[in-house]
C-alpha cells in the first residue's frame, strides 16, 4: 500500500501548475469571461508568508495577486482556497517537528474577514493567535470574524 503524503509533500507537488487557461462554456457563466490562473500550491504559500505580524489578507486578495502575477483576469477560487488549506497544515506539520518560522496561516482569512474553521486548531486556535497580534474577534451567527479586518489588510501583496 502506498504511504500517505505529508502536508509538506502535498505543498511541494505542483501537479503541473501554475496554468493559465481561457474560461469557456459553462465555466464562463459561473466565473466570468477571460483567463483564469490555477496557481501552484507553493505560490499560494509564498504569498501567505508575506503577511507580516499584525496584518491580514483574505483569499480574495491572494487571488488578485495571483491573477496579476500571471496576467490573468482572475485566479481560481477553489484551488486557491484548497492550497491555502494545504499550506496551513504543512506549516503546522513543520512546527510540530520543531521548525521555528512557518507560514503564518492564521493571518489568511476567508472573504468577509471570516476565520477559516478548516485550518489547524479550528476557530478557537486561530482566534487565540489573532488576538495575540492585536486583532478583535467577534461572532456573527455561526461565523467568527476579525472586527474591522479591512484596516489590517496588506496592501500590494503581488
Amino acid at each position: 500500500m502506498k504511504a500517505k503524503k505529508s502536508w509538506r509533500e502535498k505543498l511541494a507537488d505542483n501537479k503541473g501548475f501554475p496554468k493559465v487557461a481561457e474560461v469557456t462554456g459553462k465555466m464562463s457563466k459561473r466565473w466570468g469571461e477571460g483567463t483564469m490562473v490555477i496557481p501552484a500550491p507553493l505560490e499560494v504559500d509564498r504569498l501567505m508568508k508575506r503577511v507580516p505580524k499584525g496584518k491580514l489578507v483574505t483569499i480574495n486578495e491572494l487571488r488578485v495577486a495571483l491573477a496579476a502575477r500571471h496576467k490573468a483576469n482572475f485566479a481560481c477560487p477553489i484551488t486557491t482556497g484548497i492550497f491555502s488549506w494545504i499550506a496551513a497544515h504543512a506549516a503546522e506539520e513543520a512546527a510540530a517537528e520543531g521548525a521555528k518560522r512557518t507560514t503564518p496561516y492564521w493571518r489568511t482569512l476567508k472573504s468577509g474577514g471570516e476565520l477559516n474553521p478548516k485550518y489547524p486548531g479550528g476557530v478557537r486556535e486561530l482566534a487565540k493567535r489573532l488576538k495575540a497580534e492585536g486583532h478583535r474577534i467577534e461572532q456573527k451567527g455561526k461565523r467568527w470574524v476579525v472586527r474591522d479586518y479591512e484596516r489590517a489588510l496588506v496592501k500590494n501583496l503581488s
